[in-house]
Parts: C-alpha cells; structure tokens; sequence
C-alpha cells in the first residue's frame, strides 16, 4: 500500500511539471503593471528617457507571446526591448507560469525639430492566444510649460518664456484673473477647452513675435492646419471684464463661446486686433450677452459669427469672411443676428441691441446668398443698426436699420486662393470699401496702423497709402 501511495504522488508531481512546461492554449489571465506609461521629462537638449512596465502570466501554464510591436513601427520616437530583444516587434515570447517578462521603453527626440509636437503619443499593442493588450505612450515633444486639467484659482500671470501647452482642458475660476503677457503662445490638446468663469487679460502687440496665439497642439503636418483641432475658449455665466487685444485664435471648433449677460456694467467681452480664423463651427458665438469687438477678423469658419437669444453687441471695423475650401464647406451666412433660441418645442426670448459699422460681411465659392441674416421672434426690444457696411446679400436684413450699405459689390481683397488656402484680406486698390468708413474714435487698424482723421475704410484693414 505505501509503495502504491508513493507511485501517486510521483505522478502527481510528474503531472503537475508537465502542466507547467506545456503551454496554455486557452483563455489567458493575462495582466500589466501599467496601462499608459507618460514620460514628463521636459526635453530642453537632445535626450533619451527609459521607463518600463512589465508583462504578468498569472496562469498555471507557460504563455507564448505571440509578439509586443510598436504601432508606429521603425517611424516612432518611441523603442522598445523586451527582456533583452530589441524592436520595434519582438515575437514568441515565452512567460513561465506565474512568472512576467520586462518591457522597456525609451524615447529620444530633437526639441530642435521645428515641426515636431508638443506631445508624441504612440501605443504598444500585445498580441496572445487570439487576446490582445494596448500599453499607451505619451512624452512631451518640446520645451514648454505643460499643465494638465489646470485650474487657476487665484490671480496668475503667463509669460512669454516658453509655450505653453494645455491637456485636459484650463479653466479660470470664479473672481480669479488669467493675465497673457505679449508674445505668448498657448497649444491646446484635443480634449483641452479653455472655460472661463473669471476673467481673462490677453495684452498682445501689433507684432507677429507679440500677438498672443491660441491653438492646437498638433503642429506636424497636415494637421497643424485642420479645423476644430481643439475645443475653443468658452466664457460662462459669471465671467466678466475679459480684455483680448492682438490675439488670435486658430483651428477651433468654436473660437469664442460667450454665455449670458456681464454681471456688471461693463462688456463681458472687449476685443481689439483679433483674428479668429478656421474654426470648424462658430467663430464668435454668444448667446444672450455682450461683446464689444474692433478691428478683427473672422475669417473662413463654419459659420462665423452667431448673436443668438438677444444681448447688447456693439461691432466695429469688422472683416467677417468665409470661403469653401478642401477644409470647409461655407453653407451658413457669415452673420447671423436673432433675438431668440429654441429649448425644444419652446421659443425663448430677450431684448436686443446690436451697433454694426464700418464693417465688411463677405463670402464667395458658396452656396449661401445671404451673409446677413437678422430673426425676429419675441415682442421685446430690437434695435439692429448697420451703417457703413459692405455686405453680399439677396435680401436685406429683416428688422434693421441700415445706412450707407454697399451690396454685392466684391471688396477686392488683396489676395485669395482657395487651392492653397491663403487668404490675404486686406484691400487692394480699386476696392469700394475703401474711404467709406464712418469717421470714428478708432486710430488704427489690424495691423496696429494709422487710420485717417476723415473717412476710414471699411473692414478691419486700413489700406496704407
């Protein structure tokens, strides 16, 4: 009988070595020490960074990997090495059972690459027993401050020293200040809105190197010029005293998003020297508030500036534009003025005043035969008044008062090609808008040139004699 029980348990340890050295075929308990691995260093000189994670079989059986490759290939800043074999793909791995395998990983990259972006993502995809595991990379691609899902919480000043690079989004809080000082560069992720609940100080300069600029991140082509690259700058309900002077704002969905009334006095919003450009929805869009805008463009958005649900406008030496191109198809008018929107079924409405002059509205390559549009829905207050103003339509405005309307008669501006997607706006010579301007306080243009003492030409350009 004790010879017999030893014959057992010889077979039973035989038995369970043999499972060990045999490899599962089955499903898989397979697991990571990482999901994502983020590589923070700031790269201010040539540098490589190694981080790894490791692969676990927490089985009863040795694991065949049937390969750990990079999905960008021999073309990614990423490699790695899976317990001493280099990639980018490495295959039939072999993991004891309830043991793991090392995956390390480096990045180099040339902060001296001009069109290198902020932030170079790829993932490394593990393929086994008909399962599969992504492990995601993200490293900073350039010398920037990179803050992720900031809030500003008490007053901050922004300097000019590096870019500045947002992921997650960046909000301003409630009675805190945001102040951008001259020369500023701000690249927003995909997933990263600017929200204002306080107030935000942007103080440009008439120079390209002074301008402030938001924009995407993604700065490699093609994508450094696609349109909603990222969310936009949305201000909220208590939000008040926004200044934005020599900004420009790229490649948004919506460039500026506006929301209710100025708890004060003042403008919610004043912008001056403003170019919004590319936007994949609105440029401005404000909804129930205030906004005091001159000399700014908004050119070649999807639909450029919407005033909806009444509000107190009062805009300026504007240039509003839009053309279709291989980005964008120009299928809504360039203005569009209502003192209402729709919750539903129901139709909600609020007194309106809105002041527009010397002001070109503009759009050719589309669809749309009228660039203004004015709604009147509600019995309150609503006082529309256009004068000075060049604008294409097929019927005027509705509910409005105009005076000194040029219609349909091209700007002639500068330069325009839709093929290569350049757009220069100013007005050349022989242009109806030029001298028709009101006479105003307004001393310079766009550029941060003169304006005349008498009459100023129409848009956001002054052509220079």
């Amino acid at each position: 009988m004790k010879q017999v029980l030893i014959f057992l348990v010889i077979v039973a340890i035989a038995g369970t070595a043999c499972k060990k050295d045999s490899f599962i075929t089955g499903t898989v308990n397979l697991s990571t020490s990482a999901d994502t691995l983020h590589f923070d260093t700031v790269f201010t000189t040539t540098g490589s960074v190694t981080h790894y994670f490791r692969i676990f079989n927490n089985n009863d059986q040795k694991l065949r990997i049937h390969n750990v490759s990079l999905a960008g290939g021999n073309n990614s800043f990423f490699r790695i090495n899976v317990d001493g074999t280099p990639g980018p793909i490495v295959t039939n791995i072999e993991i004891d059972a309830n043991d793991s395998a090392y995956v390390f990983v480096s990045v180099k990259i040339d902060p001296n690459a001009a069109n290198l972006p902020f932030v170079v993502r790829d993932s490394i995809h593990i393929q086994y027993n008909q399962q599969e595991q992504w492990i995601q990379l993200e490293a900073w691609g350039q010398n920037a401050h990179f803050l992720r899902s900031h809030v500003v919480s008490s007053d901050e000043v922004w300097t000019n020293d590096k870019p500045y690079v947002i992921l997650g989004g960046l909000q301003v809080d409630t009675n805190a200040i945001l102040s951008i000082a001259q020369g500023s560069r701000i690249y927003f992720h995909a997933d990263a809105p600017l929200v204002v609940d306080g107030t935000l100080h942007v103080e440009g300069d008439r120079y390209d190197s002074t301008r402030v600029i938001f924009r995407g991140d993604r700065l490699d082509d093609p994508y450094r010029d696609y349109p909603g690259a990222w969310p936009g700058i949305y201000f909220r309900g208590e939000s008040s005293d926004n200044i934005l002077r020599y900004t420009t704002i790229k490649n948004a969905y919506q460039g500026i998003t506006t929301i209710g009334p100025s708890p004060n006095s003042n403008p919610k919003i004043v912008m001056s020297e403003t170019i919004i450009d590319n936007c994949y929805d609105a440029g401005i869009q404000a909804v129930q508030s205030s906004v005091w805008a001159q000399n700014c463009l908004i050119s070649n958005c999807g639909k450029n500036i919407i005033l909806a649900l009444g509000g107190d406008y009062n805009l300026n030496h504007i240039t509003a534009v839009a053309y279709t191109n291989s980005y964008a198809q120009h299928k809504d008018p360039v203005i569009q003025i209502t003192d209402f929107i729709r919750e539903g079924n129901t139709i909600v409405t609020a007194p309106l005043y809105a002041k527009i002059t010397n002001s070109i509205f503009w759009a050719d390559n589309s669809i749309v035969e009228n660039e203004v549009i004015t709604s009147k829905q509600g019995s309150d207050a609503f006082n529309v008044d256009f004068q000075n103003c060049l604008w294409k339509v097929k019927t005027n405005p509705a509910n409005a008062a105009m005076k000194d309307i040029i219609a349909n008669q091209s700007p002639l501006f500068d330069s325009v090609d839709n093929q290569k997607r350049y757009y220069n706006l100013r007005l050349k010579e022989g242009s109806p808008a030029l001298n028709k301007g009101f006479a105003s306080s307004l001393p310079i243009d766009l550029d941060g040139l003169p304006r005349p003492v008498g009459l100023p030409d129409l848009g956001c350009y002054e052509k220079q004699q």
